[in-house]
């Protein structure tokens, strides 16, 4: 009876340990390498849930103007102290009167604001950390893998980001970005507290499948770069990216709201794009005053 039940032991230890080596088999690490790109601003909404601030600037097509980001405030989403700040930039916006954002001021992009604005990444995966480059402006962003907030987080511009693997999906979790008058949640100026939280969700899809997301995003929002595009997208490439994330602010939204960003496969070299300052907006046709200093600090 106890030489029985060993090998039933034994048998049973084996079958646990070839499922688990098979489990571990049936989920490598994906592959998010290579360069990835989209040829239209903004988030894209969800089938369902609450929307995010969206462009009620039209083109004659109906789409977007994605020259000219004027927010519809009055979205449910936005606290009315929030949903206040938005309507006097929007209001300015009309008149030609760009609120400052990071890309105007060349300061780094904190999520979520850069999922609506960068065109294109590239990821670098290691084994410790993961690091994210956009071409617009030279935007980086580094993510500890398996590892856990500090308790005591430091706000700084992208904020502290943690990420780890849940299968074929790679999951990064920040909070601690610092909040400013330039820091923007969206291309439409919607601000954000310290409080918030932001959760990417990111796995490959089929490429038919990231096209006509695509497609229909740019119906919606407007498609920059015209026909060709500013991102040339390599139309045999098999694979798309899908980035869904959700953000939590308790001090500017009403409540937690999710969206997504599709790319898939550039086919041209990666394009460096330097920001510099420039005075004169293209938008208006003026000038904008820089800060002076009557004396050298130094």
């Amino acid at each position: 009876m106890r030489l029985a039940g060993a090998i039933m032991a034994l048998c049973c230890g084996s079958v646990l340990a070839g499922s688990a080596a098979s489990a571990a088999v049936a989920t490598p690490i994906p592959d998010f390498s290579g360069k990835w790109g989209r040829n239209a601003f903004d988030f894209e909404a969800l089938p369902s849930g609450p929307s995010p601030v969206t462009n009620i600037q039209r083109l004659p097509t109906g789409s977007g103007d994605p020259q000219r980001p004027i927010a519809d405030y009055r979205n449910p989403l936005l606290k009315p102290e929030a949903a206040e700040i938005v309507k006097q930039r929007a209001e300015a916006a009309l008149k030609g009167d760009i609120f400052p954002d990071p890309s105007s001021q060349c300061a780094p992009y904190p999520p979520p604001y850069i999922f609506g604005m960068q065109l294109g990444l590239q990821m670098f995966q290691g084994k410790d950390e993961i690091t994210i480059v956009y071409n617009q402006d030279s935007q980086i962003r580094r993510v500890r893998l398996n590892a856990t907030h500090p308790a005591h987080v430091i706000p700084s511009w992208k904020g502290d980001s943690v990420g780890r693997y849940e299968g074929d999906t790679l999951v990064i979790d920040t909070i601690g970005i610092k909040a400013s008058p330039v820091a923007v949640s969206d291309r439409y100026g919607t601000p954000f507290s310290e409080a918030l939280h932001v959760v990417e969700r990111y796995r490959l899809i089929d490429a038919a499948v990231a096209r006509e997301a695509q497609e229909r995003h740019e119906k919606n929002s407007g498609r920059v770069g015209g026909p060709a595009g500013a991102m040339a997208l390599d139309p045999d490439y098999g694979k798309g990216l899908q980035l869904q994330f959700t953000v939590e602010d308790p001090n500017v939204f009403t409540t937690p709201w999710s969206a997504s960003a599709t790319y898939r496969r550039v086919s041209l070299p990666w394009q460096e794009l330097v920001c510099a300052e420039n005075i004169f907006e293209y938008y208006s046709g003026k000038d904008t005053a820089i800060p002076t200093a009557d004396k050298p600090d130094f």
